[in-house]
């Protein structure tokens, strides 16, 4: 199999655990299988763990415009913008994703209304996956909120496009820890290959397309008027 050349891309892993820096996080655990994988590749990767900054709650791009006296976002931002593939991870509290990747998912709304240069909405051309971890349940659950956030403000989503990993009900060994073998777990390491490789997959496609033709999709041309074939049925 003549293998592919990933290597003019970008990717961003948000690790949306509620541990600062520089205790143990087992969602990025499994998030730096997913990480190696593309750095093999020649993907460029970078990563973050949100909670590590002062990032304001809110749905504007800078919220010290509105009533915050510290935002790290509008800064941040930068390294979303700059990544053709993002990749949230979090843990699950309660059978949801934790309220760091909600604030994230938030901040990222927040940006939705701009445009790009043909006048799509920003993150159009875009790729979005996600990676859960906890005890319990919630991965699926977690996934289907987390995807349909980003496709709804313009990533697009791959194939198998989350991964996940769950330890037994009640308290006991997390992703990280050796009791837990969660390393050797055939499911979750299929599923983290797949979903790499489908996001990159998806990712080179899109750039050397460069991105969505904004034929029937742009937010500037609609606004000039133009309808493609769309016919409003109150005039038909």
């Amino acid at each position: 199999m003549n293998k592919i050349d990933f290597k003019s891309l970008k990717a961003l892993f948000i690790n949306c655990t509620l541990k600062k820096s520089p205790e143990v996080s087992h969602t990025h655990g499994l998030m730096k299988v997913s990480m190696d994988i593309m750095e093999k590749e020649g993907v460029i990767v970078d990563h973050m763990r949100l909670v590590d900054h002062e990032v304001a709650l809110g749905v504007y791009p800078d919220m010290t415009e509105h009533g915050w006296e510290k935002d790290e976002w509008p800064e941040l931002v930068k390294r979303v913008l700059d990544a053709d593939i993002l990749i949230v991870g979090t843990p699950i509290w309660l059978g949801e994703k934790s309220s760091v990747a909600q604030k994230l998912i938030e901040r990222l709304y927040a940006m939705s209304g701009m445009q790009n240069d043909k006048g799509q909405y920003l993150f159009y051309g875009k790729v979005g996956g996600c990676v859960i971890t906890g005890n319990e349940d919630g991965v699926k659950h977690n996934a289907m909120s987390i995807l349909y956030a980003l496709q709804h403000i313009g990533y697009s989503v791959a194939p198998q496009s989350d991964c996940g990993w769950l330890g037994e009900i009640g308290p006991g060994p997390s992703y990280l820890d050796k009791e837990s073998n969660a390393s050797q777990n055939d499911f979750t390491n299929r599923n983290t290959t797949f979903m790499t490789y489908n996001l990159m997959h998806l990712g080179k496609m899109l750039k050397e397309a460069g991105g969505y033709s904004a034929y029937g999709n742009s937010r500037k041309d609609w606004d000039n008027g133009n309808r493609w074939s769309f016919e409003n049925p109150e005039y038909r």
